[in-house]
Parts: structure tokens; C-alpha cells; sequence
């Protein structure tokens, strides 16, 4: 039972960050093509939002304290279908691509 557990709980992980992945990806080209509208900024709230789950939770996802009482393993990728090298830079990398399209939204509007 904690294997299928495991599997769910990264399955679910894996559909949310692929969410919030598409949601970084448009606020890019909302910024980029002047596409600024009511939902790039809901994007916007809800990435922030995320942020401020992982701030409460020491830069660690929900889903990943779950994962961990079901196995001893506890290497980068765990808890969610991603290649380690991109599970280990995630944050950084993806941070760094939201502000630049937050950037880009922020010259659209001045």
C-alpha cells in the first residue's frame, strides 16, 4: 500500500507543477505579446501564492512532507516524475523564468 500511496502522491505532484509550469509559461507570453489581462494576473496570485506555501513551509511542497512517510528514500526526484537535474533546480530555474515575465508584464503597464 505505500508504494501505490507514492505513486499517487507523485502523479498529483507531477499534474500540479505541470499546472503551475503552464501558468509561468503564460505569464511569459502574456508579457511578451502584451497579453495583459484579468487572468495573467490571477497567474500571477497564484504563483505567489505558491510561493508564500513554500515560505510556511520551509522552501519544501505539502506534497513532499507527505512523500516522505511513505518511503526512506529521499533523493531529489522522490516525490515527483521529473529528471533529477530538473527536480534539483526547479525552484531556481522556474523562479528565474516567472520574473521575466513579470518583468515583461511590469513594462507592458508602464
Amino acid at each position: 500500500m505505500e508504494n501505490r500511496n507514492l505513486f499517487l502522491i507523485k502523479l498529483l505532484h507531477t499534474a500540479i507543477w505541470l499546472v503551475f509550469i503552464t501558468v509561468i509559461v503564460y505569464v511569459c507570453y502574456a508579457g511578451a505579446f502584451n497579453k495583459v489581462n484579468k487572468l495573467v494576473w490571477f497567474c500571477v496570485g497564484a504563483i505567489f501564492l505558491e510561493g508564500i506555501v513554500l515560505l510556511i513551509n520551509k522552501w519544501e511542497c505539502p506534497l513532499t512532507s507527505l512523500a516522505k512517510k511513505y518511503t526512506d528514500k529521499h533523493s531529489v526526484n522522490f516525490d515527483i516524475f521529473l529528471p533529477e537535474w530538473l527536480a534539483k533546480y526547479n525552484k531556481i530555474l522556474f523562479s528565474a523564468i516567472f520574473f521575466v515575465g513579470l518583468s515583461l508584464l511590469l513594462w507592458r503597464i508602464v
